[in-house]
């Protein structure tokens, strides 16, 4: 996300856990970017521009200068809502702070902040700098004035954005988990094997990655986490995480 940002001309504050994370995560993205410039996708000005842009921090008091804040810690509620509560008081009341969430709820985390208007959800699609959709999400308060904000801050990012009410697992999510699911459950099966059933899906209906090279790249221990909240959200059965997955993510 830092990098999409930041391509797209703006100024970026990465804050980090720690100044030892900080730095790792800087590393890291350098490192992306040179596979980046392997495959021809970006030049060597390209990159040292990219990084120009963005600093790396571990204070959180850095985002006090920024227009639009996000959070992009690991998909779990308590973590999430605490780490809203100090942004909501330390940040200025007009800027909006987007969730970045897959499958929680934008109401329910904002709820019991002081301004839990400036709350809006937005959902980046993996890889994040080359899908060209993201699903911006109202809560049950979310201010029109900052909904709007950030969906210009999406179509500066070259995204398109789709409006979406909250709901368990938005449009996204919500489709493709029961997809990838039920491709895990005909492996399972021994109907084909996993490399057949992504080729067929791929020839049949031109996915670009098959369901489970997609789930794979995206960690299944994640799937897992998204498909037994969804199950437990709605009591669909449909969201039932497979066996198989279940002990493929047991066994690391």
């Amino acid at each position: 996300i830092a990098t999409k940002v930041s391509q797209a001309g703006l100024q970026v504050v990465v804050r980090e856990i720690s100044s030892e994370r900080a730095e790792e995560v800087k590393a890291r993205l350098a490192a992306a970017l040179d596979h980046q410039i392997e495959r021809w996708a970006l030049t060597q000005s390209e990159k040292k521009a990219t990084l120009s842009r963005i600093e790396f921090t571990a204070e959180l008091d850095k985002a006090t200068s920024c227009e639009v804040v996000i959070e992009t810690i690991h998909e779990d509620f308590e973590a999430k809502r605490a780490l809203l509560a100090e942004l909501d008081a330390l940040l200025d009341p007009s800027i909006p702070v987007i969730v970045n969430t897959s499958t929680l709820s934008i109401t329910e985390l904002a709820q019991g902040l002081a301004h839990p208007e400036r709350i809006v959800g937005m959902h980046f699609l993996y890889p994040v700098t080359t899908t060209r959709v993201v699903e911006v999400v109202r809560g049950q308060v979310t201010a029109n004035e900052a909904f709007e904000l950030v969906r210009k801050f999406a179509r500066i990012l070259g995204k398109v954005p789709i409006e979406e009410f909250e709901s368990p697992g938005f449009v996204t999510t919500r489709v493709m988990l029961p997809l990838i699911n039920e491709a895990i459950q005909v492996v399972m099966e021994g109907v084909a094997t996993a490399a057949e059933v992504d080729l067929c899906m791929k020839l049949g209906y031109d996915f670009r990655l098959g369901p489970l090279e997609w789930a794979d790249r995206i960690g299944l221990h994640k799937v897992h986490n998204w498909l037994d909240h969804l199950f437990q959200e709605t009591g669909d059965p449909k969201f039932r995480p497979c066996p198989l997955l279940r002990k493929l993510v047991r066994a690391g």
